[in-house]
């Protein structure tokens, strides 16, 4: 299934947020967040300070929550962020990206949007009964999360470090028997 550009920009930038909880963790520094802001082409109002830090932060553990939950609770997660944040859908289109939603307005706080747009691609993930491109790396020693988008549903490993390094263990364990 392909989704639109704009669903999968923001579930490649949660899942992205999310991992970077993991140990280590990739989001202590302001300039860090400012690299994610550009690497993802999120718009709109961008503090760079410590406070952005924090709430951005505070945004991961719910985030992960959303992203790994059922169906049905997704469905309560998204309306529950969607109401909170009084959320109104428009279409816009800016730069290069034609039209797609937005949902809260430009100068909403970047943690805000960032709930927002994760909550608005999840929608379209549950309405297409696809969460199941959600799930933990297989990594056994690794608890990031997957987006899995490819057509074969082949992706198993959060980053090509975990998947390495699984790959080499396999292979050792083939040499070793």
């Amino acid at each position: 299934m392909t989704f639109a550009h704009d669903t999968e920009a923001a579930m490649a930038a949660a899942v992205e947020l999310v991992n970077s909880a993991e140990d280590p963790d990739t989001l202590t520094e302001i300039d860090q967040l400012a690299e994610f802001f550009v690497r993802h082409g999120y718009t709109g109002a961008h503090a760079r300070d410590a406070r952005e830090l924090t709430e951005v932060r505070a945004t991961r553990a719910p985030l992960r929550r959303l992203l790994l939950s059922d169906r049905d609770t997704a469905v309560d997660l998204v309306n529950e962020i969607l109401r909170r944040h009084r959320a109104v859908p428009q279409l816009v289109s800016h730069d290069h990206l034609g039209y797609h939603i937005h949902a809260v307005p430009p100068e909403a706080p970047l943690a805000v949007r960032i709930e927002v747009e994760t909550a608005m691609a999840m929608i379209d993930l549950i309405r297409a009964d696809e969460l199941s491109r959600l799930a933990v790396c297989a990594d056994d020693a690794c608890e990031g999360i997957v987006l899995d988008l490819s057509r074969n549903r082949s992706r198993r490993y959060c980053s090509t470090a975990c998947g390495n390094r699984n790959a080499v263990a396999a292979y050792r364990a083939r040499n070793r028997s």
